[in-house]
This record gives C-alpha cells, structure tokens and sequence, in this order.
C-alpha cells in the first residue's frame, strides 16, 4: 500500500520507470515505449501510482534527470498520478501536455519505430478523454475533452498523412477520429479524414494492416448508412465482415448490426440462424414480416424494438422497408387469385387489397392504397398500370414483380 511506502522506496520506483521510458526511446523501442504510456488500462494501485503518492515532488526528480524529456515526463506522471486517484480531467489535462510534447519528438524522428507508441498515445487520449467527459457531466460541468481529444488527434493525423514511412498509421488514428466523431454525433467532420484517405495519392490503402482497414470499412460503413447509400455501405460492411478476425464475434456482430439492415433494403434476407448465432433476433420479425407481406407484424417489431433501432442509426432504414411489404403483399394477393380466376390473376382490385390490410388490423380507404400502389409502380417494385375509374391495379403479364437485385428501393 501507498500509505507503508518509503520515500527511498518511491524515488526508486518512480526513477526506475523514468529510466525505463527513456531508455525505450533511447534504443528506439516502439513496443517497451508503448506499454509504458498505457495510462486508462492500469489498476488503481501500482507500484508506480504508489510511488507517486507516496513522493509528492515527482515533477521536480523528472526535470531534473532528464530536462531534454521534460516537457513529456512530467506531464505524463502527473496524468498517472491523476488517473490512479480517479481525477479524470486532470489526468486528461496533464496527458494531452505530454501528447502534445511527445508528438512534437516523434515529428523528429526520421523512421517509424515509435509508431506503437503513437498508436497507445492516440487510443488512451481518446479513453481518458471519455473518462473526464463522464466526471465533468456529472459535476454539472462542460464535457469538452472528448472534443478537444478529437482536436489532438487531427494533428497526429496530418503528421502521418504525409510521404513517407509513417503514413501507415495514419489509418488508425482516422478511426480513432471516427470513434470520436460518431461519440460526439459530428460525423459530418469524418469527411475531411475520408477525403484524405481516399483521395491522397500517397495512400495505397491495402498497405495498411487488416485490423485497421475492418475499423475504417466499419464506421464508413456506418456513415454511408445514415447517408442512406445502400449500395456502397453494402460493399463497405461486407468488406469488414469478410476480413474481420472470425474468432472476434463481438466485432462480427457489431458488423452484421449495421450490415443487417443494409441487405434487407437491396432485398437480401439473412437466415435465421445467423440471427440466432449472433443474438441478433430484434431482426427475426422484420425479416418474417418481408417474407409474409405483413405490414402489422412489421411495425409491431419497429415499435418493439424502437429504442434498440434509433440508438443505433437504422430505424429509418427499417421503416423504409414498408414498401417491400407491400409488394409481398400484392404478390400474395396475385398468387392466391390466379390460383382462383387465372384469366383475371393480373387484375387486382384495389378492394381486395384494402380488405387484406384490414385483416391485418390496418384501416386504409381505396384512395390511400392508390397512393401506395402508384408509389411501388413508381419504385419499380411493381409493373403494371392504374385503371383508375374501375379501381384496378393491372400487372404486366411479363416479370410483374421484378427482383430488386441488389438495387435499394
């Protein structure tokens, strides 16, 4: 314990991990540097958070063995200190000092070796960050760190997005932006990082590693989604499902949460045990009711599940699916007569359709299903024509019902 630590003991420790981090630094150790700069990971109590406790003047002994590192040392055990007595926004204050110091030495270092590093650097301002934000709302104060976190981390951002060896990691401080950008609810700001990514000539973005090329595809994914950008969220998401690590399964099903909706508007149906493997069975009503052409079911799965699909973005997109209920709808309604009256199968009565959507405990008059109907002519869901004094929906004799093919409505 803290309280039992010698100040001979302290000076020690806490001289001991000075060393330690200078010495990473000093034989260009990427990895040793990077595990020594996890700050929001480590336990409450450690042998060096003890020790900082224990030596109050721990900024004085930093300057004072290596003034050349202070800048970065001093802050960096203060954040320590801070994080280990759960102050939050002052271990967010004092880390991003020596964020800030430690990014201005790794600008001038020529070869990447302190990549790692940088990497720890980038993913525990962000964490931190998100600590001090949860303190500060709940002692009624501004929650502004995450952004200014966000602010940080552009810089590290335009250090790597350059020629040269160190703009492999550039992909993974842009996901980093992106964590924080969809936390805050500013993804319009994911564009600018995007713009770079995709656009820079000195970018070959199957050069970066696989882990960070899911995360990308991932959130820009996401982003297409609220774009409502079927189509290429599509290629996105499934681009990150396909080479996310299959042993992930919490990272696969975060995926196929996104990726769920997304087939369902091109008309692509997953099968159940998909959804059951992944626990992903707010979706098995939605899917049953596109199976069925049941509009009641549908809406009674959105309004069940209301919360869970709003907080993740894809309640619009799910709503959207009306329509093609509508079309399974009419197929079953065509289905069924032309078993009945083969002559007349492409004649469909807009009285029929309005006596099977009261069946389905749905009241809508014949000029609310004209509406409808003309909408799915309209969207290609349907082909055919209005014969509107006698109120009859005329299909093509020829594909009334076309495939969406993998097209969004």
């Amino acid at each position: 314990m803290a309280a039992y630590l010698s100040m001979g003991e302290a000076h020690r420790r806490i001289g001991d991990y000075l060393s330690r981090v200078t010495n990473a630094i000093s034989y260009s150790d990427g990895a040793a540097l990077a595990s020594l700069l996890s700050v929001s990971s480590a336990p409450a109590s450690t042998p060096l958070s003890d020790a900082l406790a224990a030596f109050p003047d721990f900024p004085r002994l930093a300057g004072d063995r290596f003034p050349h590192l202070a800048d970065f040392l001093v802050p960096l055990l203060r954040a320590i200190h801070s994080h280990s007595i759960q102050r939050f926004a002052d271990a967010y204050s004092s880390f991003e000092k020596a964020s800030n110091a430690f990014l201005q030495e790794f600008r001038n270092w020529e070869t990447p070796w302190a990549m790692e590093a940088m990497h720890t650097v980038a993913l525990e301002i962000r964490l931190i960050a998100e600590k001090a934000d949860r303190e500060l709302a709940t002692n009624g104060k501004n929650p502004d760190k995450l952004q200014a976190a966000g602010s940080f981390l552009m810089k590290v951002f335009g250090t790597l997005a350059v020629k040269g060896p160190k703009r492999i990691g550039a992909l993974y401080v842009s996901c980093q932006l992106f964590k924080i950008y969809f936390r805050l609810g500013t993804v319009n700001l994911c564009r600018s990082v995007i713009r770079s990514i995709e656009t820079a000539r000195n970018f070959d973005f199957e050069d970066f590693p696989v882990k960070d090329k899911v995360t990308y595809m991932y959130y820009t994914g996401r982003l297409e989604v609220f774009n409502e950008n079927f189509l290429v969220a599509d290629q996105k998401l499934t681009y990150a499902l396909m080479h996310c690590n299959p042993q992930s399964e919490s990272n696969l099903r975060r995926i196929l949460k996104f990726l769920i909706p997304v087939k369902l508007s091109i008309g692509v149906l997953p099968k159940r045990t998909l959804l059951e493997r992944y626990n992903l069975l707010e979706y098995a009503d939605v899917v049953t009711a596109l199976k069925r052409g049941d509009l009641r079911l549908l809406r009674q799965a959105l309004d069940k599940h209301e919360d869970q699909f709003l907080k993740s973005g894809v309640y619009l997109v799910l709503e959207k699916l009306e329509l093609q209920v509508y079309q399974r709808l009419v197929k079953k309604i065509h289905i069924i007569q032309r078993q009945k009256e083969p002559a007349k199968a492409h004649q469909i009565k807009l009285d029929v359709v309005v006596r099977a959507l009261k069946w389905l405990e749905i009241d809508m008059d014949v000029d609310e299903v004209e509406c409808i109907m003309a909408c799915l002519i309209y969207k290609n869901l349907i082909k055919g024509y209005f014969a509107h004094k006698s109120k009859v929906l005329v299909l093509s004799k020829q594909d009334p019902f076309p495939k969406l093919n993998g097209k969004p409505v």
